[in-house]
């Protein structure tokens, strides 16, 4: 737990902006460090290296833990490092990402085709409607029933649980927004306008 704890504190998406550019990505943007403020404020190049290595973050320790302990170590090791994510001790504790990159590394650590299945309605819930918080959180939601359909074990079935209610919970800003009709749809390609520099957007991770 405190591997994955430790783990999951490592603020790729502040480090990786700051060393190639020289900003703090909390300053722009949602002022989120996770990979969507990243993608969204400075592109690809940026935005998936940290999803990649914010998804990796949680998946190494939560699969060491798993097959070295079993699952309950591994749910355990697993949300250690979403919490990480969320309030980074790297940070002192400050104010971190929304969990979802590392939620699903943990989980296709813990419980691969949950994971899978999990991927697999994020992606769907994004390509539909494009919002990206809105895919994280119902994707979220869907861990605990698919977990229970697929018959694992009740650790992971109460992680699933504990997963969805964080996510919502980090996302509840996101849902005000989405009520609104006030949320920024994700859009791929940055516009000629953006090129030059980040811009003042919501984001979800």
């Amino acid at each position: 737990m405190v591997a994955g704890y430790l783990c999951g504190s490592v603020p790729f998406g502040l480090w990786l902006v700051k060393l190639l550019k020289g900003v703090d990505i909390r300053t722009v943007g949602s002022h989120n460090i996770g990979a969507t403020n990243v993608w969204r404020t400075y592109g690809w190049r940026y935005g998936l290296p940290v999803m990649v290595l914010d998804i990796l973050k949680g998946f190494v320790p939560t699969l060491t833990a798993t097959l070295v302990a079993g699952h309950l170590a591994g749910v355990l090791t697993g949300a250690a490092a979403m919490a990480g994510h969320a309030r980074p001790i790297f940070l002192k504790f400050a104010k971190g990402g929304k969990m979802v990159a590392t939620a699903a590394g943990a989980f296709l650590g813990v419980a691969p085709l949950l994971g899978l299945a999990g991927a697999g309605v994020w992606l769907v819930m994004f390509l539909l409607f494009r919002y990206a918080s809105l895919a994280s959180i119902v994707a979220a939601a869907s861990l605990a029933p698919i977990a229970w359909a697929m018959d694992y074990p009740w650790p992971v079935v109460a992680f699933g649980g504990a997963a969805g209610v964080g996510v919502s919970i980090l996302h509840r800003a996101n849902v005000r927004r989405l009520l609104r009709g006030e949320e920024n749809r994700f859009e791929f390609r940055r516009s000629r306008r953006k090129t030059s520099g980040p811009t003042e957007v919501p984001a979800s991770r």
